[in-house]
């Protein structure tokens, strides 16, 4: 298990944001080998892709409207609401409206450091 961790604290103006392709961008927040917070935000059109992981994972929509797709379920969230993804289930989103979604996960995404 990896030994990575981040800085005690994590300032916005600090943070880099990397750009994910298409509308989509992430910053990287606290983390250790048990949990990772992680913000994306997205431009209108956007569409995070269908995909799984075996992480946990819980978002909060901080602005803007999106269309989320788990499983077999679809919903859509805005400003405010959130999901949870169990692991390995297929999961996404496109962004009705632009806005950010603020994810955490367990354990820690190691292909986001």
């Amino acid at each position: 298990m990896s030994l990575a961790k981040s800085s005690t604290f994590q300032l916005e103006e600090e943070t880099q944001w990397e750009d994910q392709g298409a509308g989509i961008q992430r910053q990287v927040f606290g983390y250790d080998d048990k949990i990772m917070l992680a913000k994306a935000r997205f431009e209108k059109g956007a569409v995070g892709t269908l995909h799984s992981h075996p992480h946990v994972q819980v978002c909060y929509v901080r602005g803007g409207v999106f269309e989320v797709t788990i499983g077999s379920e679809k919903q859509v969230i805005k400003d405010g609401d959130g999901f949870y993804v169990p692991p390995n289930i297929m999961h996404g989103v496109v962004c009705l409206e632009a806005g950010t979604l603020i994810d955490a996960f367990s354990p820690m995404r190691e292909d986001f450091l």
